[in-house]
C-alpha cells in the first residue's frame, strides 16, 4: 500500500533526521546505480578520488549491464590506482546488495536508455507531434520524459523503496530526468531523505564570461523549478548586474548573435541566444540554464522557428542538435571504452585529476565530514518559495552541512513568472505524477486533447494506440489500459 507523506509527518521527519548519527568518514558507503553512464559517472569517480577528505569511503558501481559495469569499475580501479587512492571499489548487478546499508544512494539510472525514447518520438512524430508528446510548454528538454516516462518512474520509485528499506538513514541523490517529477514523487511517496541535482544552473557562468564579469565578482541566486530557475538576484560589486545586461543588450547583442551565428558549434551555446534575452523581456528575469531550452511554442513551433531563436542548429532539442547530442555521447562513450582498455597510457593523463563542477561530491563531503557550504538542490518547497505548493520540488540554493539540508526562505517571484511559467509547469507535473500512480487511458487522453498540434480526437486516440503497440510497452499498456 502506498502512503502519502503529509506536512505534519515531513517535519517529524526532518526532527528525527536532526538527531541522527552523523555519517563516520571511515565508513561511509556510496552506491551509484545505473554507474553504466560511464560518460557521467566517471566525472563523479574522479571527484571522488581527487577529494583527500573522502579517502576512506567505500564506493559500489551497480548497473544491469555487464559490459557497461565492467568498464566503470575498470575506469574506477585504475584512476584509483594511479592517482594513488585508497577508495575501496566494488561492484555488482544486484541492487539490493549495493543499496544495503549504504550511507548514499545516487540514481542515474535512465530506464531503457536514450534509444528506446527516440523510438517513441518517432512514433509520436508520425502523427503529427513535432519532437514528441512529451514536448508541451516550458518542457522542451528532449530527455526529460513525464508522460511517456512510465519506466522510468517506476524504477525510479522502486529504487527508493529499497532505500527505504536496506538503507533507511541513506540520502537518495537523484540526478535522472526528470528530477522535478521524481524528486517530488520519492519525496510524497517514501520517507527517504531526497536530494534531486542538476547541473543547468551552471548556465550563469556563460553569461558571466560573456559579460565580462568572473564568478567571485557577482553574487548571483537561481530559484523556480528544475529546468525552469530564473536569476533572481545578480549583484555586483559596483552595482547592479542587470543594468550591465541591459547595456550589453543595448549595444552589443546584435553583433555578438551576427558572430554566434557564423561560429557557434556546440548546440548547447543557448545562454544569451535571441530566445533567452527575449524571455528576459518577456518576464522579467534572465532565465538561467536548460531554462532557456523551455518556453512556450513561441520559441519551438518548427526547425525555422528554433533556428530563429536558439541558432544554426535550433538549440539542443531540434532534430538537429539532440542527433548532434546523441552522436557525442555515443563518441565520449567509445572513447571511453578505448582509454580503459589502453594500458599504455595513463587514464589521469586523458581525464586529468580536476574537479568536474558537479555538486554530487561536494556535497557528500559536506555531509560526512560537516562543512557547511551552500550548493543549487531541488527538494520540497515547504515555504521557501511563496506561491508555490508545499509539496512539490523546488530547485534554490540551501545549506548543507552534517545534519543535512537547510532551506532557506526567498521573496516572490514575479507575477508573471509565478502565474505563466511556474503554474503551468507544476500542473504538468502532477498530471505526470497522477498518470503514473493512477494508470489508465484517460490520463494520456486528457495530456493530448489540450496540445496544440492535437486536430482531432482520432489523431489523440491513433497516438496513444501506436505508442502503446510498440513491442516494448507491453506492460505500459497494461498500465494505461
Amino acid at each position: 500500500m502506498v502512503t502519502i507523506l503529509t506536512l505534519k509527518d515531513f517535519n517529524i521527519i526532518l526532527a528525527e533526521n536532526s538527531r541522527h548519527k552523523m555519517i563516520g568518514k571511515d565508513d561511509a558507503k556510496i552506491v551509484f546505480i545505473g554507474a553504466g553512464s560511464a560518460v557521467w559517472s566517471s566525472r563523479i569517480i574522479i571527484d571522488l578520488i581527487i577529494n583527500k577528505d573522502l579517502q576512506n569511503v567505500e564506493v559500489w558501481l551497480n548497473d544491469i549491464d555487464d559490459h557497461r559495469l565492467n568498464l566503470i569499475y575498470g575506469f574506477s580501479t585504475r584512476y584509483a590506482s594511479e592517482y594513488g587512492s585508497s577508495i575501496k571499489f566494488r561492484k555488482t548487478k544486484d541492487q539490493v546488495e549495493a543499496i544495503k546499508d549504504a550511507d548514499f544512494v545516487i540514481n542515474a539510472a535512465m530506464a531503457r536508455g536514450h534509444g528506446y525514447y527516440e523510438r517513441m518520438r518517432q512514433v509520436s512524430e508520425r502523427y503529427g507531434y513535432y519532437r514528441g508528446i512529451n514536448s508541451v510548454e516550458w518542457n522542451m528538454v528532449s530527455d526529460y520524459h513525464t508522460i511517456w516516462g512510465y519506466y522510468q518512474f517506476k524504477l525510479a520509485l522502486e529504487i527508493a523503496h529499497r532505500v527505504e528499506e536496506y538503507a533507511p538513514n541513506a540520502w537518495l541523490i537523484q540526478i535522472s530526468n526528470p528530477v522535478l517529477e521524481l524528486t517530488t514523487l520519492i519525496s510524497r511517496y517514501t520517507k527517504v531523505k531526497t536530494i534531486g541535482l542538476c547541473h543547468g544552473h551552471l548556465g550563469y557562468l556563460k553569461v558571466l564570461r560573456t559579460l565580462g564579469l568572473r564568478p567571485n565578482e557577482v553574487e548571483v541566486e537561481m530559484i523556480g523549478l528544475n529546468h525552469l530557475i530564473w536569476l533572481t538576484k545578480f549583484k555586483v560589486k559596483d552595482g547592479e548586474g542587470y543594468q550591465l545586461l541591459d547595456d550589453w543588450i543595448r549595444r552589443e547583442s546584435e553583433t555578438y548573435w551576427k558572430r554566434w551565428w557564423e561560429t557557434t558549434s556546440d548546440p548547447f551555446d543557448i545562454s544569451l541566444s535571441p530566445a533567452a534575452i527575449d524571455m528576459y523581456k518577456t518576464y522579467g528575469l534572465l532565465p538561467i540554464g536548460d531554462t532557456v531550452r523551455a518556453g512556450t511554442w513561441k520559441y519551438h513551433w518548427d526547425l525555422e522557428t528554433k533556428k530563429r531563436w536558439y541558432g544554426p542548429f535550433g538549440g539542443p532539442d531540434s532534430e538537429i542538435g539532440w542527433s548532434i547530442y546523441i552522436a557525442d555521447l555515443r563518441r565520449k562513450m567509445m572513447e571511453l571504452e578505448q582509454a580503459v582498455h589502453d594500458h599504455s597510457v595513463p587514464l589521469t593523463l586523458g581525464y586529468p585529476p580536476k574537479p568536474s563542477g558537479e555538486q554530487v561530491v561536494p556535497i557528500i563531503d559536506s555531509i560526512i565530514n560537516d562543512k557547511r557550504a551552500s550548493y543549487q538542490v531541488n527538494v520540497l518547497n515547504f515555504g521557501s518559495i511563496p506561491g508555490v505548493k508545499d509539496d512539490i520540488a523546488v530547485e534554490m540554493p540551501a545549506e548543507i552541512d552534517g545534519r543535512g539540508v537547510h532551506r532557506r526562505s526567498f521573496p516572490q517571484l514575479p507575477s508573471k513568472i509565478l502565474k505563466y511559467a511556474i503554474m503551468p509547469r507544476i500542473m504538468r507535473a502532477e498530471w505526470s505524477i497522477s498518470a503514473f500512480m493512477e494508470g489508465g487511458r484517460d490520463h494520456l487522453f486528457e495530456w493530448l486533447i489540450v496540445d496544440r498540434r492535437t486536430s482531432s480526437i482520432s489523431q489523440v486516440n491513433q497516438v496513444i494506440d501506436a505508442i502503446l503497440r510498440m513491442p516494448e510497452n507491453d506492460e505500459m499498456t497494461k498500465h494505461f489500459k
